[in-house]
């Protein structure tokens, strides 16, 4: 069987195959049969499959273990293989193996020492043999002492040497000294297993596989092995079209249930987003686009809330239905809520590189700033400079500012509206002579994701950027 276990972003994979059993055939007029002890089954396996079906890495256990190979059984009954555990991951996923001995689990080796750690000589023995034979009840001892089980174990060893030597070699010569490293930029096509991380480990033998000329009723099997154990590191570059960059509750979460029919959670405090969350913005004839179906994107917890008292009453919620369409769909693109981007972040502060890294491969970039706040523009100052600093050229792909919780624009206080009215003008000239290069304006575009203001003005825009965008990809690869 073969596991998988993970820190923050981090899985390792072990397991092992089922134990062989000590039987003896027995039946009317034949009370001292032959052996008929079953090998043990095959451990599981544990796989990686891409899938496009799934958005964010959020779900992935910190340890992932395939089953355990079934024991074998009497009357010649081989134990059942297990069956393979599948690690479902999104396209964009980024998978290595963790070598480095401070991150990375223990190996099989190094938990077998802090097994034995501690013990005598003898003690070291009986324990090694204890973790590889099984002996019929009450002939422990007798088998220990017996000279054909002593032929037996050294045979073993020598076969599991022969097996070491072999997989070593193999390793050498067509393993990545690097370790695993998979890049998934599209799904796993149909049918197929997926990408192998781990493999189960082989049942153990059964009695019968011990006897010989000499020794006709052996009363000793082997248990099964351990697989592999192995330590991987999976981080998602997002495939999204759209990736919303802000700082931590800018309201880039509210946003994305605003457009899209995400769940993404929403709080009123910074770092709601700890890992990339895609949804999907559908454009319908007549402008309309999917989202939350409600009028004000509330807090995550209270919206659970009246979901659950509506469920309670037997009613559905408004927030669950899909709303009939009379037109058709006019296209679709995905929106990227990535987590806070911070000062300093391209030095690893806060999120720093877990969130940099999975902006990489949107197409177009969208700054999203808290309108709300004293000074916007010093946002996106601290914004574009991390981009650069992470990466030169990164901040080219931005091609809109976000101006969110723009609620004072419609307030009832003319004053209030005309204070904004001013501000909105003072981001828009920072944006004209800080933020745009080469002859390619941003837009500006004031919106509210909590009441769902302007967002149309916003969709049309995004639609255009990520259009453009895929018609010079398709040019670039056509050259």
């Amino acid at each position: 069987m073969a596991e998988a276990c993970p820190d923050p972003g981090e899985h390792a994979a072990r397991r092992k195959g089922g134990d062989g059993a000590v039987a003896f055939h027995r039946e009317k007029f034949k009370p001292n049969g032959p052996p008929s002890g079953g090998n043990g089954g095959q451990g599981g396996s544990v796989y990686i499959v891409c899938d496009s079906s799934i958005g964010s890495l959020v779900g992935i256990s910190k340890q992932i273990r395939a089953a355990k190979g079934s024991k074998g059984l009497g009357t010649f009954r081989h134990g059942k293989n297990a069956k393979d555990t599948v690690i479902r991951v999104p396209v964009g996923t980024v998978v290595r193996e963790v070598t480095d001995p401070e991150r990375r689990a223990k190996t099989k080796e190094e938990a077998l020492e802090d097994m034995l750690e501690g013990l005598d000589d003898d003690e070291r023995g009986k324990k090694l043999r204890d973790l590889r034979w099984v002996h019929y009840p009450m002939h422990t001892e007798e088998n220990e002492g017996s000279d054909f089980f002593k032929e037996a174990e050294n045979a073993l060893l020598r076969e599991e040497r022969a097996a070491e030597r072999e997989r070593i070699q193999e390793e050498q010569l067509y393993r990545d000294p690097s370790g695993l490293h998979l890049d998934l930029t599209s799904p796993t096509a149909e049918g197929s297993q997926g990408h192998l991380v781990a493999r189960g480990g082989p049942g153990g033998f059964g009695n019968p596989h011990f006897l010989t000329l000499t020794n006709r009723s052996p009363k000793w099997a082997t248990r099964g092995k351990e697989g592999d154990w192995i330590t991987l590191e999976l981080e998602l570059k997002l495939l999204a079209d759209i990736g919303l960059v802000g700082f931590p509750n800018a309201g880039k979460s509210t946003l994305l249930r605003a457009l899209t029919r995400s769940q993404a959670e929403v709080a009123p405090y910074a770092f709601t987003t700890l890992n990339p969350q895609v949804g999907t913005v559908r454009v319908w004839e007549g402008g309309e686009f999917d989202g939350d179906g409600s009028n004000v994107i509330e807090d995550s917890w209270l919206k659970r809330k009246k979901d659950r008292e509506a469920m309670d009453a037997g009613l559905i919620p408004e927030s669950k239905l899909l709303g009939s369409r009379l037109g058709g769909e006019l296209y679709r693109f995905t929106i990227a809520d990535n987590p806070g981007l911070i000062a300093r972040a391209s030095e690893n502060v806060g999120l720093g590189h877990s969130f940099l890294r999975s902006i990489e491969r949107s197409l177009a970039l969208v700054y999203v700033v808290d309108f709300s706040g004293e000074a916007p523009w010093d946002e996106l100052r601290v914004l574009k400079n991390e981009l650069e600093t992470y990466k030169t050229g990164l901040s080219q792909r931005a091609r809109m500012v976000l101006a969110n919780k723009a609620d004072k624009l419609d307030d009832s206080d003319p004053d209030a509206v005309d204070e904004a009215k001013a501000k909105l003008e003072k981001l828009k000239s920072y944006v004209d002579s800080e933020l745009s290069e080469e002859g390619m304006p941003l837009d500006v575009v004031p919106v509210s994701g909590k009441f769902k203001v302007n967002l149309e003005a916003a969709v049309e825009r995004m639609g255009r950027y990520v259009k453009e965008a895929r018609e010079m990809e398709g040019e670039a690869q056509g050259e």
